[in-house]
């Protein structure tokens, strides 16, 4: 019998109402706490603040019998959905936890946590030493308290901290992303150790056997999500990606390993959210994961049940209580001790391991200080597992509130006094442009490729894909897909082909899939809609029938692909080939701007790579007058120069060599064939933009008189 059919129909009405009330409040002052330049979380903890016995539940019994849970059913239901937040908040917060951030800045993030954690894990357990015993749930268990206290004040609070980053402008700064790499060592770091915590306080006694246990715990999940899990989410993804047809299927996924995870953890005495923040960590570590799925976690987690988690914690704060005379100078002295104990840890850290100045190393502290939506979290599993009493659970959410309050403030006033260093400047111009790119955003790649009988050795056209791939994934995560479509009961041998080829290509994954259809083409396209952002096409052959561009198949899925396609056009290569030397005729088009984003990419990864930008202007001014000759010749040139210039500072700010070029001539195809020729080009890459208008591929005379002449491989990015 489930809860609801046990619950009486009272019951279950009150928490629908509990639950909708709370919400519409905790949105509505979230929005009036984002209008006054705060974290949306402190809104909504004031939402259940003033909701509950602090103010409206204390004035008006009757709207507190309302909302305030009257019996353990009506409080085991509002728990529940509670919980559904905790865990959903730090299921997003684990896929925010960009692994590769924390190992740039290692040595600064890690003097900045460890100096955080320590010093403030000291300065907490000597407090909770001293604090009064009506602050203490069970006083017989008094270290327990005691180490609770000094993890709630060692963890900072990434989506709070994130969030005053992103408002300031600073996330893409040095000193913000060191600032969530130190905060995700310190959330890593605090979640193992309130693990710990946790699970002395489900045992009888504290001994070294009991300690040592939970770490054993701890240590065997970790190795065993990374280890078993990350493989066990890899293969989840791919055949749900690539077998499930249900709307909103990945969605799913996520939200089922959550539990899974989650009940692991718990199985473990351990703490479910402690498994929502690996499972979303294992899931944000792969790069075949959609961004879509990702913000469909963040609406339904930050609009929804985020909202109802901190609203709910907010409802379990009395005030009112805190007025009195101790429990006020207790809350400030905890406050003080927070606040002191983190900025004087990350400070010294900063300085002593990271080696950073006065004022960026005091900066650590003011982002960091923030604890929000973490310490609630935290608070609210010390008040269940019957560590603290009631008072110091409104004590420790009260400091979280006033600590994030605290951040804006102190890390304008300090970042007023950190300079930029030109190299930092450089590279944030460089990610300026990378966000507008469409490259930088292509993941998942589908390469379809023809069983071929031939020794893989003679194959020319799978190495020039291959180090195309190989080249754009030194720059981001990508997820390959080989396939083939088998005939007449060939499946063995495309799959031993498939595999074999795979060898040609290095990307961080590879999965090679077979599948029997006697219609190619639709066999890939069905495949393309499964959450690919890039399709790779080897046109291997020149082609003489006039009905087709490549090949009926390529100019097919070319006009009617769901995803951006790249052709690729070989020409015989030596082993050594590389495109050192790339060139990218222009018009200032869109589709020619994304084919020179495309040059870029390549050319990024190797510094001896140099990118060509070429711009022809026609010259076919014959029977005009010479001033009007003139006038027209000046203004293309003035023109053409603008276009190469904004592209120019594009590979200047991504750091490749970059030189742009203005030609005159006739005919630009032969302009390019020469400037191709001349300067020993070894790669040409075109923007197209080709909708479906007829049964034959059409790019124009002039890309198809360069795809026939040109001397080297052709890219062809069609958009």
């Amino acid at each position: 019998m489930d809860i609801f059919s046990a619950a009486p129909h009272h019951d279950v009405l009150m928490f629908v109402i509990q639950v909708g009330i709370l919400l519409l409040a905790a949105r509505t002052l979230g929005e009036v706490a984002q209008r006054l330049g705060q974290p949306s979380v402190v809104g909504e903890i004031l939402a259940g603040i003033i909701l509950g016995p602090s103010l409206l539940s204390s004035l008006f019994p009757e709207f507190g019998n309302l909302m305030i849970p009257q019996n353990e059913v009506q409080g085991y239901l509002l728990e529940t959905v509670s919980l559904l937040g905790a865990m959903f908040l730090m299921l997003i917060t684990g896929l925010e936890t960009d692994i590769k951030l924390i190992k740039r800045h290692a040595r600064t993030a890690i003097g900045v946590s460890f100096g955080g954690i320590t010093i403030t894990f000291a300065t907490g357990f000597l407090l909770g030493q001293y604090l009064p015993d009506f602050l203490v749930a069970d006083p017989e268990n008094r270290l327990i308290f005691e180490l609770f206290v000094a993890v709630s004040m060692s963890i900072s609070a990434i989506p709070v901290i994130a969030k005053v980053l992103m408002d300031l402008n600073l996330m893409r700064r040095d000193i913000g992303q060191t600032i969530i790499a130190a905060g995700m060592s310190d959330d890593t770091t605090g979640w193992i150790l309130l693990s710990i915590v946790a699970g002395l306080a489900s045992g009888e006694a504290v001994t070294a056997g009991t300690v040592l246990q939970i770490i054993g715990s701890v240590v065997a999940f970790m190795l065993l999500s990374f280890t078993l899990g990350r493989w066990l989410v890899r293969k989840l993804l791919i055949f749900v990606q690539d077998e499930v047809e249900s709307t909103d299927r990945l969605l799913t996924l996520v939200v089922i390993m959550m539990f899974i995870w989650g009940a692991i953890t718990q199985a473990l005495n351990l703490e479910a959210v402690l498994g929502a923040f690996v499972m979303g960590i294992l899931f944000g570590m792969m790069p075949r994961l959609p961004e879509s799925v990702i913000h469909n976690l963040e609406s339904v987690a930050l609009a929804i049940f985020a909202p109802v988690f901190f609203a709910v914690a907010g409802l379990k704060v009395n005030m009112l209580n805190l007025f009195e005379p101790t429990l006020f100078l207790i809350t400030l002295l905890v406050i003080a001790v927070a606040t002191l104990g983190k900025v004087a840890g990350t400070y010294l850290g900063a300085r002593v391991i990271g080696g950073k100045d006065h004022w960026s190393s005091l900066s650590f502290g003011a982002g960091l200080n923030a604890r929000g939506a973490m310490e609630i979290i935290i608070a609210t599993i010390g008040l269940n597992l019957g560590i603290l009493a009631q008072d110091m659970f409104s004590i420790i959410v009260v400091m979280a509130m006033a600590t994030s309050l605290m951040a804006p403030s102190a890390l304008r006033w300090v970042l007023k006094r950190v300079e930029i260093g030109a190299e930092e400047e450089e590279r944030l111009k460089k990610e300026e442009m990378e966000a507008e790119s469409l490259i930088a955003g292509v993941h998942r790649i589908l390469l379809p490729v023809r069983f071929r009988s031939d020794d893989l050795d003679e194959l020319t056209i799978q190495s020039v894909e291959a180090e195309i791939l190989e080249l754009l994934g030194r720059e981001s995560e990508l997820s390959l897909t080989l396939f083939t479509v088998a005939r007449d009961d060939n499946e063995e041998q495309c799959e031993e082909y498939l595999e074999k080829l795979s060898g040609y290509f290095n990307q961080d994954e590879i999965v090679t899939k077979v599948v029997e259809e006697q219609n190619i083409g639709d066999a890939i396209l069905d495949e393309a809609k499964k959450d690919y952002e890039l399709i790779v096409l080897g046109a291997t052959e020149r082609q003489t029938n006039l009905s087709h561009l490549f090949s009926p198949l390529i100019d097919y899925l070319t006009r009617v692909a769901p995803c951006p396609t790249l052709i690729v056009q070989g020409r015989k290569i030596d082993d050594q080939w590389s495109p050192e030397r790339i060139l990218v005729p222009t018009n200032g088009s869109e589709a020619a701007k994304n084919a020179v984003d495309l040059g870029l990419f390549i050319a990024k990864s190797d510094s001896r790579h140099e990118v060509s930008i070429l711009n022809v202007v026609i010259d076919n001014y014959a029977d005009t007058p010479y001033h009007v000759r003139e006038f027209k010749k000046d203004n293309e040139i003035k023109i053409a120069n603008n276009i190469l210039g904004d592209l120019q500072q594009m590979g200047e700010a991504m750091g490749v060599k970059t030189q742009t070029v203005v030609e005159r001539g006739e005919s630009p195809e032969q302009a390019i064939y020469d400037f191709s020729v001349d300067n020993e080009i070894d790669l040409v890459i075109l923007g197209t933009n080709v909708r479906p208008g007829s049964h034959r591929l059409y790019l124009g005379h002039r890309v198809e008189t360069i795809l026939e002449q040109s001397p080297c491989p052709v890219l062809i990015l069609n958009t």
